[in-house]
């Protein structure tokens, strides 16, 4: 190649725009400022910065690093506990926190007068009618029992449903905006890992329990599952992808419209879907159960407590008095801890017992879908 051909060719040779890399650099400076302003903002945050990244946003990644290191520990062995099951002390551990949390709804729900009067029936006489329902009725008892397995997972996706628009509701955006994209996400969270995971099988066996009245079709459902289980984790991770490409590019449209991106929201919904993927999707059923439900509990006895310890304090007239905060937290954890105890520890073979403890977690469920709405601004 002659020097006129060499100079040709220097002179047409397009070579990276060195201004447009660094306004390229820094605009993603700006990025990360604005994420670490958002981040450490207090008014954008439930309660304060160092709270809600420890307590909402880092609980489930907290709790899997802490459950996965036990789980090699010998608090994982199957032993001889006094007053109990044989069972390992990490998942009893898990059971007490479980059902400890189920009954701090109560604080809200009949604690709080003025949610209380909103829905008078439905806090007097319908945990009535099912308990005596759940204790006189074994059909009912059973049909329940397994409705509890699944609305568990929908009750926990909502928990994170809850906290994401409580987050978006600081940032500024309306408390429409965004939320049926929310709602299915979070579905996708927590039952996506489940049905595409290692677990699958210990949730849909609880159809067995059909068996007892007689009601083959629905008992054999285990069997059905397990035969198409494949195809099912294919066709549901698959789904899955598909929304989460729907859900970016819904909110990336929404940014355009005006949308403030929660930096809380988004790291919120990372953790936990980091989370539940690597609990459901590739540990045994107890480790991923303690895991899920160990950072679900932390952040409900949270939210309650941030919510209704000002109110608690009137009614139990605790306000000013110099052991005040004491009584409080004594009054607000030891019946929940009692409850607790009652349900893990006491093994008394008793449906009427059964049917106080599945009352109770059912009414959990149930009132959290109801007193806890952004829209309504309950929150």
């Amino acid at each position: 190649m002659n020097e006129s051909r060499i100079d040709e060719y220097g002179a047409n040779m397009t070579f990276a725009d060195p201004e447009r890399a660094t306004g390229r650099a820094s605009r993603v400076k700006q990025l990360f400022r604005r994420a670490w302003a958002d981040a450490t903002n207090p008014k954008l945050c439930i309660r304060s910065p160092r709270f809600d990244w420890l307590i909402f946003i880092g609980s489930p990644i907290i709790c899997l690093g802490i459950c996965l290191f036990l789980a090699q520990t010998p608090l994982w062995e199957v032993r001889e506990l006094p007053l109990h099951e044989d069972d390992a002390i990490l998942n009893a551990a898990s059971g007490f926190l479980t059902a400890s949390h189920l009954f701090a709804v109560f604080f809200r729900s009949h604690g709080n007068a003025t949610v209380f009067w909103q829905w008078p029936l439905r806090f007097t006489l319908v945990p009535v009618l099912l308990f005596f329902g759940l204790g006189l009725l074994p059909w009912f008892m059973v049909i329940m029992s397994v409705i509890a397995t699944f609305w568990d997972v929908y009750h926990s996706a909502m928990q994170t449903f809850g906290l994401s628009r409580i987050y978006d509701m600081k940032a500024g955006n309306p408390a429409k905006v965004g939320r049926m994209l929310d709602s299915w996400m979070n579905y996708v969270l927590y039952a996506g890992p489940i049905a595409a995971g290692l677990v699958l099988m210990d949730h849909v066996e609880d159809f067995g329990e059909f068996e007892q009245l007689g009601w083959a079709a629905l008992a054999a459902f285990p069997q059905t599952v397990e035969g198409f289980a494949g195809t099912l984790r294919w066709l549901v991770i698959g789904g899955s992808l598909a929304m989460v490409a729907v859900y970016v590019i819904g909110y990336w449209r929404l940014a355009k419209q005006g949308y403030k991106i929660s930096t809380q929201k988004v790291a919120l919904l990372a953790s936990t879907a980091l989370t539940s993927i690597i609990a459901w999707g590739f540990n045994p059923f107890f480790i991923a159960f303690v895991v899920m439900n160990a950072f679900h509990a932390l952040q409900y006895f949270a939210i309650v407590w941030i919510k209704e310890k000002k109110n608690l304090s009137t009614r139990f007239g605790l306000v000013g008095k110099p052991w005040g905060k004491p009584a409080l937290i004594a009054l607000f954890f030891l019946p929940a801890f009692g409850f607790g105890l009652v349900q893990e520890w006491v093994n008394i073979p008793s449906d009427w017992l059964y049917a106080f403890v599945l009352s109770v977690a059912l009414l959990h469920f149930w009132y959290d879908g109801f007193i806890w709405s952004v829209r309504k601004k309950q929150v």
